[in-house]
């Protein structure tokens, strides 16, 4: 294994007070069914306030708040789908900016048939997330700081 490049995720945490939840993204990306926080991959040229911004636009086609820093990966994580890079994500606690005006299911994976780039959101909340419900490693570590926080 010859890691020499980063891979800089930007996620994510959006809440909804009204319902104490939290928004999960459902996602078919790269022939594998996943369970993460909005969001993804940093642009060379931006920074991360700006690359989430951009991601929440092109997911769900809303503006989101960032309201402050939660957690950034402090332990080496090698990229899943990637052999050489090492995996950096940096979460956000978030607001939408206006109620919500993309669909909203019920149920996970909520999407039709799966084809890469297919996505569905649901709100969580917060008393019923757990690291089970996430595909990824560092997710889960999230999901559990999530467990343990105050709102």
């Amino acid at each position: 294994m010859n890691i020499n490049q980063f891979n800089i995720r930007v996620y994510a945490i959006i809440l909804n007070k009204e319902k104490n939840a939290v928004l999960l993204s459902d996602e078919f990306q790269l022939n594998t069914r996943m369970t993460k926080f909005p969001g993804g991959g940093l642009k060379f040229g931006e920074g991360t306030l700006d690359c989430l911004k951009r991601e929440a636009i092109e997911e769900f086609g809303q503006e989101i708040e960032i309201i402050k820093h939660f957690y950034t990966t402090d332990f080496f994580q090698k990229a899943l789908f990637y052999d050489d890079n090492q995996l950096i994500s940096i979460y956000y606690l978030s607001q939408l900016k206006e109620i919500p005006q993309f669909k909203i299911s019920e149920k996970p994976h909520d999407y039709g048939k799966e084809k890469n780039g297919k996505q569905s959101f649901r709100w969580v909340k917060l008393s019923f997330v757990s690291p089970e419900m996430f595909t990824f490693p560092i997710d889960k570590i999230v999901a559990a700081l999530l467990q343990s926080s105050k709102f």
